[in-house]
């Protein structure tokens, strides 16, 4: 397989080229490279990228099957038999999957921020400080699976070319660094389409400025402007603070991070780590 069709390609190229951008033109010109957490996020990156995207792999094998299974002894064609755009353009199949599958994850992220049980998983992400193009990787898991499950269905469903799978990932991965990073670009008069770092900034903001939290676009950002969950204030331009409004009882160690969904009241009882000042959002608007 040639080089630049391989994810870690760009991978290593993206965050490289983020990097450099953010020592050139900073938003922070006083921001570390080697900030707090720092190490932390790189962690995250190579375990989420490398061991829980493996792991998904094989387990979507053996979910197709079975669920070939179910739709076949119902008597209902499997959805791996449809394939409803994989006769069109290649083209077409980026635009239609990369709306689908993005709109599917602005859902998906509103529903982190608004159901008491699926926060606990994102929390680890609001958990962030002082963004840049590592911040971007620091995810749960967890969070990662229900992502996934939920947009493996219309994959199958409408038999996307592999091709077209591995462009969209390239390009989200861009936008996705590009939003976190120590950068002040908005995109002009893009910022209403599509993520910006000054954007996503807001959504990291200690404050809440909605019921359960704003700016929740992953790669595009048109659907917060549609559902009206944006916020874009015009007398400032980033937040002062960023993190969780209860950071002090939020563990800071990497196991207990990635338990601490699962057990919360161990290892708040525990008080794991050394707490965390300031933090985002811990109950406020929570609905469930």
């Amino acid at each position: 397989m040639p080089i630049y069709l391989q994810y870690y390609f760009w991978l290593l190229l993206v965050s490289g080229v983020v990097l450099v951008l953010e020592r050139l033109v900073p938003r922070s010109p006083a921001q570390e490279v080697l900030r707090p957490g720092f190490v932390q996020d790189l962690f995250w990156m190579i375990f989420n990228v490398q061991y829980v995207s493996w792991m998904l792999a094989i387990l979507a094998v053996h979910a197709a099957a079975w669920v070939n299974r179910a739709f076949f002894h119902v008597g209902l064609p499997d959805p791996e038999s449809l394939k409803l755009i994989a006769s069109w353009p290649l083209w077409a199949q980026f635009v239609t999957f990369f709306l689908i599958k993005d709109f599917l994850e602005w859902n998906i992220h509103r529903a982190l921020h608004s159901y008491r049980w699926m926060w606990r998983f994102h929390k680890l992400h609001h958990s962030i400080e002082v963004l840049d193009w590592a911040a971007t990787f620091r995810s749960h898991w967890f969070e990662i699976i229900i992502y996934k499950v939920i947009i493996y269905l219309p994959l199958v469903v409408l038999g996307v070319n592999d091709l077209v799978i591995f462009w969209i990932l390239v390009f989200s991965l861009l936008i996705s660094e590009l939003s976190h990073a120590n950068l002040s670009w908005d995109w002009g008069i893009f910022r209403y389409v599509l993520s910006s770092p000054r954007f996503h900034a807001w959504h990291h903001d200690v404050e809440l400025h909605g019921k359960n939290g704003q700016n929740f676009g992953v790669t595009l950002v048109l659907w917060d402007w549609i559902f009206r969950t944006a916020h874009w204030p015009n007398d400032m331009a980033f937040p002062k603070e960023y993190g969780l409004k209860d950071g002090a009882s939020y563990p800071r160690g990497i196991w207990a991070r990635m338990w601490e969904p699962f057990f919360p009241r161990y290892f708040r009882k525990r008080k794991v780590g050394k707490s965390l000042p300031r933090g985002s959002n811990e109950g406020a608007g929570l609905e469930k």
